[in-house]
């Protein structure tokens, strides 16, 4: 009997565990098939976790996934598209298409690479610029810029992780990229640490911050903040009351969209949380996704 089960590679990313939370939870510090799909649209959930996960751990007994439901890019609205195929080289990290107005996009990190990957994206519109979040979610964005004949671009502080890049944002104070584009240098989870606001509606957080399925609300990652969470503190104190956005979408962690206001208020609150943080220990264990 045809079946799915996660096989031993799994590195307890989360990112199956996102597009198909009913299906697939942790269990003993690893995802597992929680149960088999009753449906078509969970066997669409399973397939969308296992071309998204970084291992290929989300596995059939029959055989590989079916290639004609890889769903990526796969739209979460009318503006933006999830990658999926999450790369070993960026943690596993989630990696977006941000679609503007003139039928350009751009790339939010990256996925894994391939070439037919890349026609994949390019079809959704001529991407124009590669914006990297900050040093852990750099590899593969010099060939996608270069495949695409975009811009990379990556603070700083994070420079050392792509320091080919086209465009390279300073200081602390919020850098246009383009029309509605705006990038907000926000260390702490990194030296270089940026996070992305477009038209007012979508926060491509990085590492920064995220939607927690645990707690219900916004969260940091505090037991995984290399540089230093009392500077990240500094930054959600300096940035929160600048941002407007009804999606977070981050790196690592849940995506979420809720009215501005809203969105607003708890930023305001993640900001004073944090502020109470002291480091800790690195745990990757920690994290509560």
């Amino acid at each position: 009997m045809d079946g799915w089960y996660v096989d031993d590679r799994c590195t307890n990313c989360d990112t199956a565990r996102q597009l198909a939370p009913d299906l697939i939870g942790e269990v003993g510090g690893r995802s597992r098939i929680l149960r088999q799909p009753n449906d078509e649209a969970e066997t669409r959930r399973l397939h969308a976790a296992a071309f998204a996960c970084p291992t290929r751990s989300i596995r059939r007994t029959s055989g590989q996934p079916d290639q004609a439901l890889d769903p990526f890019p796969m739209a979460l609205d009318d503006g933006v598209l999830l990658c999926g195929h999450n790369s070993r080289h960026t943690a596993g990290a989630n990696s977006y298409l941000l679609l503007r107005p003139s039928g350009t996009a751009m790339m939010i990190d990256t996925p894994r690479w391939s070439h037919g990957l890349a026609e994949r994206y390019a079809a959704a519109g001529r991407v124009t610029d590669v914006l990297l979040t900050h040093r852990d979610h750099a590899a593969h964005g010099r060939r996608y810029a270069d495949r695409f004949g975009a811009r990379l671009w990556i603070h700083e502080g994070d420079l050392d992780a792509a320091p080919d890049a086209d465009r390279v944002i300073r200081g602390l104070e919020p850098v246009e990229i383009s029309d509605g584009v705006t990038a907000h240098p926000l260390p702490g989870h990194t030296r270089g640490s940026v996070l992305y606001l477009a038209d007012d509606r979508y926060c491509f957080s990085g590492d920064s911050f995220y939607w927690s399925r645990t707690t219900g609300d916004l969260e940091v990652a505090e037991s995984v903040t290399w540089y230093s969470v009392e500077e990240l503190a500094a930054s959600l104190a300096r940035t929160a009351g600048r941002l407007r956005f009804e999606w977070v979408l981050p790196g690592h962690g849940d995506r979420r969209r809720l009215a501005a206001d809203e969105m607003s208020r708890r930023l305001r609150a993640l900001a004073e949380r944090t502020r109470r943080l002291r480091p800790t220990p690195i745990d990757f264990r920690a994290v509560r996704w």
